[in-house]
């Protein structure tokens, strides 16, 4: 009888209920039984889950290793896919084997060399991959001198921090002075450079940013699944276009991808970004986790979650095909459960809010162009 598999999602993004639902859904009908953490009690993925915890806040790195060690023993983790605190949780890899569990994360050094984006471009430069012209700042006359220069070839700048995930702090330099416009409709990612240099001037400590120019459409985001023995066994280009979605097998995507997931060990499940810098794609940004949106492959026809845990289990599924690429989609999102609102956040004096009646979630997600809703989506 084959064994039922246990697997723990640190604190993740919301749309990874979706990377459980396809553990679940493994084409061996092996059980597999979900463990959850997060510091959030209303995350949609501590109710997706088997079993789920509350996380410490304001644990160190160390401290938080010492906790998820913890946590594996205690809870008999075969296969941990840690996000938060990856770097710090990767260098004890031995540790964590020594107590009975894989790590479904890249190698220390990968993770290193990716925790900063201009270390990553340098890196990547050095192998032949091609990036965009960027300049580090940390201060308004770097700042100014790298706007000038982009835009007096024509370019748009933009700038993003030098460390972070999930486009946090991204923003497009805009000239235009702030005017109603900016406070129009939704807030958006123009910001006059005016006020970007007032801020900085302002602010107590230097600032850590990337400037560049800002890369046109299409995005390809390409999922690498690659073992420990460097060796790539999945890579499939998700690409988008306003709100059009799709895949590609194309060379000019995957081959730089895999090169730098082959080159600096990115073990196990990647995520690495592309756009146009005028007719040439260029690295966009390299994610040593899951991404986001990695579920968006059943569209095809893969199930990589499921790739990912075998391969860390020592059972090697081999090079991972689309069997097909789908049509074009859209994404939508959708209501999820939560878990009981009596956990342990809630004050005692509360009252219990009343539960209102259960209603059936109607399944939503990427859309084809027949209408067709598959695999479902949510916002960070």
């Amino acid at each position: 009888m084959v064994s039922r598999v246990r697997v723990w999602l640190n604190r993740t993004y919301a749309e990874n209920v979706f990377f459980m639902d396809q553990l679940r859904r493994n084409p061996s009908d092996r059980a597999v039984e979900i463990h959850a953490t997060h510091g959030d009690p209303d995350s949609p993925v501590l109710a997706a889950a088997d079993t789920a915890d509350l996380e410490p806040e304001g644990l160190s790195p160390a401290a938080y290793v010492e906790y998820a060690l913890d946590q594996c023993a205690r809870r008999g983790i075969d296969v941990f896919v840690p996000r938060l605190h990856q770097e710090a949780i990767v260098a004890h890899r031995a540790e964590f084997e020594a107590a009975g569990t894989a790590l479904l994360a890249p190698s220390a050094e990968a993770v290193a060399v990716f925790q900063d984006k201009a270390t990553a471009y340098r890196a990547a430069q050095a192998i032949g991959v091609p990036v965009p012209p960027w300049w580090r700042v940390t201060g308004e006359d770097e700042l100014i001198a790298a706007v000038e220069e982009l835009e007096a070839v024509g370019h748009r700048a933009c700038f993003k921090p030098a460390a972070g995930a999930g486009g946090v702090g991204f923003r497009t330099v805009t000239r235009a002075p702030f005017s109603l416009v900016h406070l129009s409709g939704f807030p958006s990612a123009y910001v006059p450079l005016d006020l970007v240099v007032q801020a900085v001037r302002a602010a107590e400590e230097p600032v850590d940013w990337l400037v560049m120019p800002r890369l046109e459409e299409p995005e390809v985001s390409v999922d690498c699944l690659t073992g420990r023995d460097n060796r790539i066994r999945m890579a499939v280009g998700r690409t988008k276009n306003g709100r059009r979605r799709g895949f590609t097998l194309r060379e000019q995507w995957l081959e730089p991808a895999i090169r730098l997931a082959e080159g600096f060990g990115l073990h196990y499940l990647s995520n690495i970004q592309f756009r146009m810098y005028g007719d040439q794609p260029v690295l966009l940004d390299v994610n040593t986790r899951p991404a986001g949106g990695l579920h968006q492959l059943s569209q095809c026809g893969v199930n990589a979650p499921w790739a990912a845990v075998q391969l860390a289990l020592g059972e090697d599924p081999g090079e991972v095909k689309p069997p097909f690429l789908g049509t074009d989609y859209t994404v939508v999102s959708g209501p999820r459960p939560l878990r009981s609102a009596s956990l342990p956040h809630q004050r005692a004096e509360e009252p219990e809010p009343v539960q209102p009646p259960v209603v059936p979630a109607v399944p939503v997600g990427p859309v084809n162009q027949a209408g067709i809703g598959a695999a479902q989506a949510l916002p960070l």
